[in-house]
């Protein structure tokens, strides 16, 4: 039998009220939810903008070869070499994930132009924190108050806001709305900007991001210079989405969609934070480099490679709660940082392969500050000046990953 109160006709029309939010929800899931997904079929030639070099699948080594070997003929171009030339040393630089602890890589880059000494990088890579770091590493100094003020004069109100908690769980793409951060990434790339990406793209530099294909669960690593030197009216508008989509975390921030066309028909793509996939990248396992300059008739002598981590070895200690969400929350947590790891070990074995220089940074444990929640203003401040400080002092690169100097012993 119904209860008084859900007889007592005042109570009503709260529920009628609720009621019908829910059923709007549910209405508004029902219109974002449907889209076009790309079939596994075609996947593999789905493209964006129209530009077939925009972004890569790692199962594509050829067409990444390609990019290369074509960077490589632009270099020489712009340096007046003749074929069979040799190139300056190159530097590579490759920039983690994070999330707020993207402050440590941005005031390491800082601190390293005070320093004196911080290359032109031929390559930079950025993935989630590192996707959004990335384009200002790529274009130096000129960029570093702009890096500056990203990493310590943002707080959680320009990243995200909350959604209401049982409908964001139960009917909507995440637990926040992330238009705050694109508002902010969009204060940043604008034309002038990408015509600088341009610029450096025609002289052989590359700059790459990496996101997540949800539909198809493998890595994209999309060609931030190839898209500003298009020319296409979109692409501010797209490179402001992929550094967003890096950064998305699956769940708390929502997904971003792409329209890429295969075969003359028109999908949606569904992407999410490179970090799914890894937390960092430099160099593709399936890439031979040696290909690329004997294809090209230009080759390099030496290679050194920078691995900036934007997080510590270990993970953060905390009592957690003994709750679904906390527990599940923490071991996500957990779960990430060794991935990090491994990630490490995967990019020294890549950079030994193509006989570079291993250079890797990350937070240790000198810096002790109070991380009261994600995006705190006081602790990337203080994040950002550690990293700074080193950086301005010569920062002491390790030559290896965790743990193999200890088995060299």
């Amino acid at each position: 039998m119904p209860s008084a109160d859900e007889l007592d006709p005042r109570r009503r029309p709260s529920a009628n009220r609720i009621g019908a939010a829910i059923s709007m929800a549910l209405s508004t899931y029902a219109r974002r939810s449907h889209r076009k997904p790309v079939p596994l079929s075609e996947f593999r030639d789905a493209i964006a903008l129209g530009l077939p070099n925009a972004r890569f699948f790692l199962s594509q080594p050829a067409a990444i070869s390609i990019e290369q070997e074509q960077a490589l003929v632009r270099e020489a171009k712009n340096l007046g070499l003749s074929r069979g030339d040799a190139l300056p040393d190159a530097q590579y630089l490759s920039l983690s994930g994070g999330g707020d602890k993207g402050a440590f890589g941005a005031g390491l880059l800082v601190g390293w132009t005070a320093h004196g000494g911080r290359p032109n990088f031929k390559l930079v890579t950025g993935v989630s924190t590192g996707a959004l770091t990335a384009p200002f590493a790529f274009l130096g100094p000129e960029y570093d108050a702009a890096l500056t003020d990203v990493y310590t004069n943002t707080d959680p109100s320009k990243v995200f806001r909350k959604r209401f908690l049982p409908l964001a769980a139960l009917v909507q793409d995440a637990m926040a709305d992330t238009s705050p951060l694109l508002a902010l990434i969009s204060t940043y790339i604008n034309e002038e900007l990408l015509a600088k990406i341009a610029a450096e793209y025609g002289k052989g530099r590359l700059l790459l991001i990496q996101t997540t294909d949800l539909d198809a669960g493998v890595p994209v690593l999309w060609n931030i210079g190839a898209i500003a030197a298009s020319g296409h009216p979109s692409a501010a508008d797209v490179i402001c989405r992929i550094l967003l989509a890096s950064a998305s975390i699956p769940g708390a921030f929502p997904p971003v969609l792409f329209e890429v066309t295969a075969n003359g028909k028109s999908y949606q793509e569904m992407h999410v934070d490179g970090g799914a996939v890894s937390q960092a990248f430099l160099i593709p396992s399936s890439l031979d480099v040696r290909i690329a300059q004997e294809k090209s008739g230009f080759g390099r002598k030496a290679y050194d490679c920078y691995i900036i981590r934007n997080s510590r070895l270990t993970s953060d200690w905390s009592d957690v709660q003994r709750a679904t969400l906390p527990i599940a929350g923490k071991a996500v947590a957990i779960m990430i940082n060794y991935v990090g790891l491994g990630d490490l070990y995967r990019i020294y074995l890549e950079v030994q392969h193509a006989g570079a220089n291993f250079n890797v940074a990350y937070i240790d444990d000198e810096f002790q500050a109070e991380h009261k929640v994600e995006f705190d203003q006081e602790y990337m401040r203080a994040l950002y000046r550690f990293g700074y400080e080193k950086a301005a002092k010569g920062y002491p690169w390790d030559h290896s990953p965790p743990g193999f100097r200890a088995a060299a012993r």
